[in-house]
């Protein structure tokens, strides 16, 4: 699985820890999409765009991004068309972000959870599946009818 990661400097310390964990997972790929020092000014916005674009095209199959909260990432992230960014701060959520929503991108907020909790919800998050045949398909498949509804062709 090829998993795009990124952070902005309030998400850098947590995301070491979340990179480390995922780097010791058999099968998974990472690339690191944060804030790229530059002279040019980058903010989580940027950030959230370039892991969920990456998801959204197919060339990462999940995305995990973590700032302050959590929450302006999630935000951004689900601005791209077909995405679908889950904030979480427990495991349960992190499950049911997967298997009830099919969430493909994980949001945490480093100053709201510390390393270990990061770690576990992570994991769960990784193993968790969607189930096309689940009673919570349609609503899903609706969640995606409304994001099509909605989309402005290119330039407008």
């Amino acid at each position: 699985m090829k998993i795009a990661i990124g952070c902005d400097d309030a998400g850098e310390s947590l995301l070491q820890v979340v990179e480390e964990l995922l780097r010791d997972q058999s099968g998974v790929d990472i690339i690191n999409l944060s804030v790229v020092e530059t002279d040019a000014v980058e903010h989580y916005p940027d950030v959230a765009e370039r892991v969920a674009l990456a998801v959204a095209e197919d060339s990462c199959e999940r995305g995990i991004l973590v700032c302050g909260t959590g929450i302006g990432m999630a935000i951004t992230a689900c601005k791209v068309p077909g995405i679908r960014a889950a904030l979480c701060h427990d495991t349960y959520s992190a499950e049911r972000s997967r298997k009830s929503n099919n969430a493909q991108i994980l949001t945490m907020g480093a100053r709201v959870i510390g390393p270990e909790l990061a770690k576990s919800i992570v994991e769960t998050w990784l193993v968790s599946e969607f189930d096309d045949r689940s009673p919570s398909a349609p609503k899903v498949r609706r969640m995606d009818e409304i994001d099509s509804k909605y989309l402005k062709p290119p330039g407008k």
